[in-house]
């Protein structure tokens, strides 16, 4: 049985650590909220650059960018894993990097090579001690991403990407070069609540764009004066349509990383705050535990001294000194 010194130097050791699992849990919620709203405010950029693209491709002739082309035979596709810098988050690295080892085993049961690329100091970790270092790595901003962030991966697969599998591009580092790829996936942590983050996998190219059916059925109240009427914009393209969409194609990939920048932040705060407060009631309970064991013990010895003390004193009166 551990005495009383070794258990209130594990009840000082314990209660340090939950001071700092505390203190993370507070920078995580008060985190949260301001990534949520990052992600709020992102939506309508996000949704006006889709509508505007859908209207383009309804508007083009031909649509024959690249990154609209399924390719024959890809054979290299580009994977783009998105984690944390930091630990501390429960199972979010874990859960995400596994989404992601699947996807590569999907990926090479089809033929396609994957090529990996990382954001996230977790991430590229996790990777290089397996000795699978990654073809680009961006790290330092997973807490607090912009779009530049997101810019500086983007130029590089979509230049890898139009290059194509039997083509090269240079690498990410700008040391040499490397084969260009077919088909650029992202693996991400989709923030669902606060309790709900969900790895999913999205294919950024070759794009799939949506068109809308321009054989309109015009009821008798096509006019309306209904506040929940949906009015459809009409655009005028200067240059001409396949100009604006070969310029904001590449825009719209950007968006979607950034996008899923913006949603695995929420996802870390989250599950970070999540894990912390997990970890700072296990504190409790154990120094809780601790503490009655110490009174335990010392309640003990209490005891003990003084059935001593009376058994002493009985001694004495039993010998008449």
């Amino acid at each position: 049985m551990a005495s009383i010194r070794e258990l209130r130097s594990r009840i000082r050791s314990v209660s340090s650590i939950k001071k700092i699992t505390k203190a993370q849990e507070l920078i995580a919620t008060s985190r949260i909220t301001k990534a949520q709203a990052r992600v709020a405010a992102a939506k309508p950029y996000a949704e006006e650059i889709t509508k505007v693209l859908g209207e383009l491709a309804g508007a083009s002739t031909n649509l024959t960018h690249p990154l609209l082309t399924e390719r024959p035979n890809p054979s290299r596709a580009a994977v783009l894993v998105i984690t944390s810098d930091r630990g501390m988050a429960g199972g979010y690295n874990s859960n995400v990097l596994k989404r992601a080892e699947e996807l590569m085993t999907t990926l090479r049961s089809e033929g396609k090579e994957p090529v990996l690329y990382v954001m996230g100091a977790k991430g590229l970790t996790y990777y290089s001690f397996r000795g699978r270092k990654p073809h680009g790595s961006w790290v330092g901003f997973s807490q607090q991403p912009h779009y530049t962030d997101a810019s500086a991966a983007c130029n590089h697969l979509v230049e890898a990407f139009m290059a194509g599998g039997e083509g090269e591009v240079p690498t990410a580092d700008g040391t040499g070069t490397m084969a260009g790829v077919d088909e650029i996936h992202i693996v991400y942590t989709r923030f669902v609540s606060m309790l709900s983050q969900v790895p999913e996998v999205r294919r950024l190219a070759p794009i799939q764009v949506s068109f809308v059916d321009e054989n309109y059925e015009l009821g008798e109240d096509f006019v309306s004066d209904s506040p929940d009427a949906n009015v459809t914009a009409q655009y005028e393209f200067e240059p001409d349509a396949e100009t604006l969409l070969g310029a904001l194609l590449p825009k719209y990939v950007n968006t979607r990383i950034y996008s899923s920048l913006l949603e695995a932040a929420a996802s870390e705060s989250a599950a970070r705050r999540t894990a912390m407060k997990a970890a700072t009631d296990n504190a409790t309970d154990l120094v809780n535990n601790l503490t009655r064991q110490a009174n335990s013990i010392r309640q003990a010895n209490i005891t003990q001294e003084i059935s001593e003390i009376v058994g002493g004193a009985n001694a004495l009166a039993a010998t008449g000194d």
